[in-house]
């Protein structure tokens, strides 16, 4: 059997608004680099502000979210003030510590709002956990699409099919997020040592493995990786590289060591990250 069947874990981050945890899960903690795997919504807000989360700090990890509804206002410790809307990507890179929010942006506060999307997150390299914080902004006009009869996937971060994505990635990444047309046959890039599929809508085949909707694929390094669309479907696929060596995740930090994770603990208990200008609110740290 080369592909393996995950269901994400459901997770109420707010009354009426859930996401699926599709990384990490029991049976599988990463996918080359990638660590952290949500799939949210799609929801109806009331008031788009409801899915605002307030200023929270991470280590050790490179950030990426991908809506297809909505827009996100991102602001950072480093000065960032970003709003992401469908087609754009927004690469946050924690390094040694940052703190952002991503809010409503004003002009669709107190207004009914839809919400749909993917966030995930990417380990840094052990050379690069100590970097400093970064941010990166790509207009969708320079997001890569690999176009083919039936398929139409961004190139989101790293390379795949030929392309490669602006998005500074620290190293090898696989992560593509587009579209099958029913029937269409399209073999995930063979270059990457370890990939999965994730069916956002619709279903897939895998190597004859059926992918139903909200659902996480992974597949054997060197399986042919064949996927078809048994109906109009929605997906991502991400892999890449394994990780050099494990890593520990706890709330939002990630890092090589236990005791970076222990000591980045004590920093925001002590209000020691830097912070971000005009916001005053801030998620404790969990008991």
């Amino acid at each position: 059997m080369t592909v393996t069947l995950l269901q994400p874990a459901r997770r109420e981050l707010s009354p009426g608004f859930a996401v699926r945890r599709a990384l990490p899960v029991a049976t599988r903690r990463t996918v080359g680099p990638f660590v952290f795997f949500d799939h949210f919504g799609p929801v109806e807000l009331a008031r788009a502000e409801l899915a605002d989360v307030r200023p929270h700090p991470h280590i050790g990890l490179a950030t990426v979210t991908w809506l297809f509804d909505g827009e996100i206002l991102h602001r950072d410790s480093v000065g960032s003030v970003q709003s992401i809307r469908p087609g754009e990507v927004n690469w946050m890179v924690a390094g040694h510590g940052i703190v952002h929010s991503e809010r409503a942006p004003e002009a669709r506060r107190g207004q009914p709002a839809r919400s749909h999307g993917l966030q995930v997150w990417v380990a840094l390299p052990r050379a690069h956990e100590d970097d400093a914080p970064s941010f990166v902004h790509v207009p969708a006009a320079d997001v890569p699409v690999f176009d083919a009869p039936g398929a139409r996937l961004a190139i989101v971060a790293g390379d795949a099919w030929g392309l490669r994505s602006p998005v500074p990635v620290a190293s090898r990444t696989l992560y593509a997020v587009g579209t099958l047309a029913a029937q269409t046959v399209l073999a995930m890039p063979a270059d990457h040592a370890e990939r999965a599929l994730y069916v956002v809508e619709g279903a897939v085949e895998l190597d004859g493995t059926a992918v139903t909707a909200g659902t996480l694929a992974t597949v054997q390094t060197g399986a042919p990786a064949l996927m078809r669309a048994t109906a109009d479907a929605r997906i991502a696929v991400f892999g890449g590289a394994p990780l050099d060596g494990p890593r520990f995740v706890w709330w939002n930090f990630v890092a090589s060591e236990r005791e970076r994770i222990e000591a980045a603990k004590a920093r925001w208990a002590a209000d020691g990250f830097a912070p971000i200008e005009g916001e005053t609110e801030r998620i404790p740290l969990p008991d």
